[in-house]
């Protein structure tokens, strides 16, 4: 298919996604199901694409980054999509983690964490959902308490994605502020193995390699050093990790999106029905085109919200980000069913990859925040209407 991205692309980034694009094809959509359908973990492909430097392409040279950016990064999420075998991880470990302790953690935290994140020894999942919180992060029930010179965290959360396959979990709690006496928001480190850290796995209709979890902090205690950047500056932090998810989240759902509209374009010029292949049938080819028109569209949006994070206007890149990541979620779920509405009855195949891809491409819309959300977000900060919450 023909695209418009070289036009706007250096050629770093082009050929940046020219080789990740490579790496894809090498792997594929039959590799993920196998993963799937075994119980096991993208550890090969993780491995191969780590040593390849493109997990911490975005992360600081000095720790073994490739000094990129977010526009880096949702390069090769897009492309390992657009092959058929996305790394969910990627969203999680280098984009929120990984950008969270590069800009506010510690030397010391900066030396044990990002060299690891950026060559994939090291992976770090991320828990901010609470079962009575949803989208409310006001409601974050999780806490943190002084006890001496360590924290005690308690509290629960939820859909926190690859805990058994993470060394740590950057948790999302909250702290009280000595002079007003209000929670305030704060990451903490928290080690897989901690004392009083459980973890319960979600049975999911969704089949990903990553696993879904509950998470259960009973009084878990964790040194000062394990608090990242400064107590009072928490909810900075928290949306400098928030808005590369949403970017990543983006990237995630145009790469899926442009994988199911490959396979539907294939079945289109191949089927032949009446002596003519399907797609030269309007019915068949324009909403393909639309769906076409809608993942470029989502990806103009999205390499504009990297730009802005990647020049450091957070509050630029917010919006840009929200609107990247509802675009792209809406964009991915209508290709996913046109592709699977263009095979038919063998849109349901397993042979052909794309049933499973009509609960996947859910996700793009619903997570990590939902579309109604982003609307309530556009409506209030872009418009200037009145909050209806």
């Amino acid at each position: 298919m023909s695209t418009a991205r070289t036009v706007l692309e250096t050629e770093e980034h082009q050929a940046l996604r020219a080789a990740v694009a490579a790496l894809g094809k090498r792997y594929g959509r039959d590799y993920m199901t196998t993963v799937i359908r075994e119980g096991n973990h993208t550890d090969e492909l993780w491995a191969e694409a780590a040593k390849l430097g493109y997990l911490g392409v975005n992360l600081p040279e000095e720790y073994g980054g490739g000094d990129g950016g977010m526009a880096e990064l949702s390069i090769v999420l897009e492309e390992l999509g657009a092959a058929g075998s996305p790394l969910l991880m990627m969203i999680v470990s280098p984009a929120i983690c990984g950008t969270v302790i590069a800009r506010f953690g510690t030397q010391e935290q900066k030396r044990t964490w990002l060299p690891g994140l950026a060559d994939g020894s090291l992976t770090m999942a991320f828990g901010i959902t609470e079962p009575d919180a949803g989208s409310n992060s006001h409601r974050i029930t999780t806490t943190a308490r002084r006890d001496g010179d360590d924290w005690l965290l308690t509290g629960r959360k939820v859909f926190v994605s690859g805990v058994d396959i993470a060394d740590a979990t950057l948790i999302v709690g909250r702290t009280e502020d000595a002079r007003s006496g209000k929670l305030k928001p704060c990451l903490f480190i928290v080690p897989r193995e901690s004392p009083g850290f459980g973890r319960n796995q979600i049975d999911m209709e969704l089949h990903a390699p990553e696993k879904q979890f509950e998470l259960v902090l009973d009084d878990v205690r964790l040194p000062a050093d394990a608090l990242v950047g400064d107590e009072d500056a928490g909810l900075l932090q928290l949306f400098a990790g928030l808005n590369p998810e949403r970017i990543m989240t983006a990237a995630f759902g145009i790469g899926m999106g442009r994988f199911a509209l490959s396979k539907a374009v294939e079945y289109a010029r191949t089927r032949q029905v009446w002596k003519a292949p399907i797609g030269s049938h309007q019915a068949i080819a324009h909403p393909l085109a639309t769906a076409h028109i809608d993942l470029e569209l989502s990806r103009l949006m999205m390499q504009k919200a990297a730009r802005l994070y990647d020049d450091g206007d957070d509050i630029g890149a917010g919006e840009a980000a929200n609107m990247a990541k509802y675009a792209a979620g809406e964009a991915c779920v209508k290709a996913v069913d046109q592709a699977v509405h263009t095979l038919g009855g063998n849109g349901l195949t397993r042979e052909y990859g794309l049933a499973s891809l009509i609960t996947a491409s859910r996700v793009a819309r619903i997570a990590p925040v939902s579309r109604e959300m982003i609307l309530n977000y556009v409506s209030h900060q872009s418009l200037g209407l009145p909050k209806s919450y």
